[in-house]
Parts: structure tokens; C-alpha cells; sequence
């Protein structure tokens, strides 16, 4: 059958260069066979019985990205805000975030979902509200949605109803959803008293989901939390019994050498957002290196598209990695193995998920995408470069196919389950009404 036609049933890709991500990070030349949607054969002389048949001898095939952080429904509020820092660039959000409604944020949710899958991410953590409209578009499109639903003090939200009860209303709607994770995700110390935090932890620990969190992202943020409790963000979680496993923190920019210990020790995991980050001019880059060494596990995310200004994790590994060396002035730290790890493997660890995805293993679910190996941003196209390649030169176009557990939901750069045209006229029409809304 052609690349990327819909298998039915069993599917096997044959002879393609394998970027397994497994425990060696083997690279080779071999098959992989999926049945009911997990890898069940990865290596020379797949079984072919029953399976749809891929020739894969022009593409590496690649675990899906895990994006760690964003706020996918943001898609059409691209370039709304540019040039601004992280108070004047939030001024524009909150008012435009007051005149959103659902159908605009599924919308932005399903243009954002598409241009992550076009970039092979297969797997994304949200921060957002209205998740019900995200967990739609993640049914839609076929992505897998890890959602959290925006939690903040009563007092300070625009939402209706109680954040917290909101937020555990939406968990009990998704939670049988075979692709949708839904979570409850706490905004920030900003605007979550020490009640908020522990309601969060209490729901996350009931319902055994994910906690997710803006932390220490600013200067601004630490020194006024500070000045307000006496402790700085991290200390204070710590102090009032928040910090634990199953926790995962963004940016975590503004961090001491205390913090940072801290953070390992409670085994929280980190979303570094290094695009963001800079393009608010945070000030600083990020102590990775540094909490890596630590032991805590620190994975990517791109944040939104209005802060970065793109989904693409291609893009982010590239960032990361020159932020990292050129700050330190040491070009060998987060080599180029190392931040294909913090976009899949890694990734998978922050968010829980490391025996189901992240890598090409016998057993876990087939989230992968195949790149084309005769684009020129991966010559030359050799085993031994191609992990670099896609760390440090590899565009979004070189990605072909994109499948989630074993189906097919880009084909040849075009998904299977939307229609673009359709997908961004509706994104175009909730832009209109929301940039009219920014100029008043």
C-alpha cells in the first residue's frame, strides 16, 4: 500500500531507519509491526501476516513529540501581543481572555492541535480553560491531550462556578477518554492562595491525574511572592506541603541552588520553555543543566503561540540547546541526544507516561511520525547524524506522516481526520473578533 493510507488492522513499516529512543538509543535500519495500536516487533524481519505493508526505506521513523506545556487554544491570538514583557504582554491576554467563549476556544484548540501534529508532536500538557472545547478537539483530530483545567482563588477568576469544582467536574467527564488525560493545573502562586494549592493537590492525588503549574517564571513574580510570604515560590510550595511526584512545573526559570535541590528531591517535573522565555526577555536562561545534574527530569514545551510564536518542538530542541551553550560557554552540554530526549523520553517521564510512550519498544503504543530522509535539512541522511539533525537543523516540512496509536493522523502532510480550509476559517473568524476586541 502507498505511505501513509489508513492501515486496517495490523500495520508494518519495513526498512526504515529506527530512532528508537530506547534505553541504548539504538539508531538502525529495521521494521516495526503494530497490532491494536502498540508496537509489537521492533527490529530486522517483522511478521508480516495480516498487516498493511509500509516500505520505509526513505523515512526515519521518530517516537511523536510530547509538548509539556502550552495553551493550544491561543492559535489564533498568534502576534497579538509581540514586544511586550510578561506583565504588559499579560495585560493584553486577560482582556482579550474575558471575551472568549467556547466555540472560538475549540476553534483556536483545533488550528493549534493541526500545526502540532504537521510538526510531530503526538502528545501535548494545556493549561487552559473551557478544556471541555480542547478534550473535543483532542477527540477530533487524534492527538493525545494531557488537559488542565485552569485553577485560581474564587475571588480572582473570571470563570463561572468554582475553579476547583470546575476543574474536577471536567476530570470526571474525560477521565474514560482512551486519548484525553484530564488534570487540574493551578495558574501560579499570583493568583492561587495556600487553600487553591492544596485543593489542587488533594483533587490531583484523588483522581490519580497529573498536577500542572506556572512557577518562578519572572523575577517580578519571585521577588513579590517573596516580599508577600517571606519565601520565595519554590520554598513556599515546599513549606505548605505542596511539592511532590506527579507534579509538573513550567518554566522554573528563577531558581537558587536551594530550589533547585528541592525541586529534584520532591521529584517534580520540569516543562522548560526556553522560546517563551526569551522572547519576554525573562532575563537569564533557565537552570537546566543545573537541575538535570540535580536529578530532576526536565523535559520541553513550547508555551503559546502568542509568547513563543510556534508549536513546533523541532524548533524548541534548536533553542534550547544554543541557550544552554551559549550561556555557559560549553559547547558540549545538551548535546544533541539529550534534547531528543527532553522532547520524547524525558517527556514521557514528566508526564507519567514513560512505560506507554516516548520511545519504539515492544509494548508501547505506537505514537510516531516518519520523516523524510531526501529533505535537505537531513543530508546527509546518515544513521549516525540523524539525531542531530533533528535537534539542531531538521524543518517541519521534513515530517511526513504522523500516527497515534498505530493510526494514521497526518498522511503526506495533510491530516486525515480535519480539513484544513475548514479549520482555518473558523480559526480566522474567532481571530477576527478577538483582535478587534485587543485594539478597543
Amino acid at each position: 500500500m502507498a505511505i501513509g493510507e489508513p492501515p486496517i488492522g495490523p500495520l508494518v513499516v519495513r526498512n526504515a531507519l529506527l530512532v528508537t529512543q530506547d534505553p541504548t538509543r539504538r539508531v538502525l535500519r529495521g521494521d516495526v509491526r503494530v497490532d491494536e495500536g502498540r508496537f509489537s516487533h521492533v527490529g530486522p524481519d517483522a511478521p508480516r501476516d495480516g498487516a498493511s505493508l509500509i516500505d520505509g526505506h526513505s523515512f526515519a521513523l521518530v517516537p511523536g513529540f510530547i509538548n509539556t506545556h502550552t495553551h493550544v487554544a491561543m492559535a489564533p491570538l498568534r502576534g497579538i501581543a509581540d514586544d511586550r514583557d510578561l506583565a504588559g504582554f499579560l495585560e493584553t491576554l486577560f482582556a482579550v481572555d474575558a471575551r472568549r467563549t467556547e466555540r472560538d476556544v475549540e476553534a483556536g484548540a483545533r488550528a493549534g492541535i493541526a500545526e502540532m501534529l504537521l510538526s510531530g508532536t503526538t502528545a501535548f500538557l494545556d493549561l487552559y480553560y473551557f478544556e471541555d472545547a480542547i478534550a473535543r478537539a483532542v477527540d477530533a483530530l487524534g492527538i493525545r491531550g494531557f488537559l488542565g483545567w485552569a485553577v485560581l482563588d474564587p475571588a480572582l477568576t473570571t470563570q463561572t462556578g468554582a475553579p476547583l469544582a470546575n476543574a474536577a467536574a471536567f476530570i470526571d467527564r474525560w477521565k474514560a477518554h482512551p486519548r484525553v488525560s484530564p488534570l487540574a493545573a493551578p495558574q501560579g502562586v499570583y493568583v492561587c492562595n495556600e487553600e487553591t494549592w492544596h485543593g489542587a493537590k488533594e483533587l490531583a492525588e484523588r483522581t490519580q491525574t497529573l498536577c500542572h503549574y506556572h512557577l518562578s517564571e519572572t523575577r517580578k513574580e519571585v521577588h513579590e511572592h517573596e516580599a508577600k510570604t517571606g519565601d520565595r515560590p519554590v520554598a513556599w510550595l515546599d513549606r505548605i506541603g505542596f511539592l511532590g511526584p506527579g507534579q509538573v512545573a513550567a518554566h522554573a526559570v528563577w531558581l537558587t541552588g536551594d530550589e533547585i535541590h528541592r525541586l529534584a528531591d520532591r521529584k517534580v517535573g520540569i516543562a522548560h520553555c526556553p522560546a517563551s522565555n526569551a522572547k519576554l526577555a525573562s532575563g537569564g536562561v533557565a537552570p537546566v543543566v543545573e537541575l538535570r545534574e540535580a536529578g530532576a527530569t526536565v523535559a520541553l514545551g513550547t508555551d503559546s503561540v502568542v509568547s513563543n510564536n510556534s508549536l513546533s518542538m523541532l524548533r524548541e530542541m534548536h533553542i534550547a540547546g544554543l541557550f544552554q551553550k551559549n550561556q555557559r560557554w560549553d559547547a558540549a552540554l545538551l548535546s544533541a541526544q539529550e534534547l531528543l530526549d527532553m522532547a520524547t523520553i524525558d517527556a514521557a517521564r514528566v508526564i507519567g507516561r514513560s512505560a506507554d510512550v516516548g520511545s519504539i519498544e515492544v509494548g508501547k503504543r505506537a505514537d510516531f511520525f516518519l520523516a523524510r530522509l531526501d529533505h535537505p535539512t537531513l543530508l546527509p541522511a546518515r544513521p549516525e547524524a540523524i539525531v542531530s539533525h533533528l535537534a539542531f537543523s531538521a524543518s517541519e516540512e521534513v515530517v511526513d506522516s504522523v500516527y497515534v496509536d498505530g493510526e494514521p493522523v497526518v498522511r503526506h502532510r495533510r491530516l486525515v481526520r480535519a480539513d484544513w480550509s475548514k479549520l482555518l476559517r473558523n480559526a480566522e473568524i474567532a481571530a477576527d473578533s478577538l483582535w478587534s476586541s485587543a485594539a478597543k
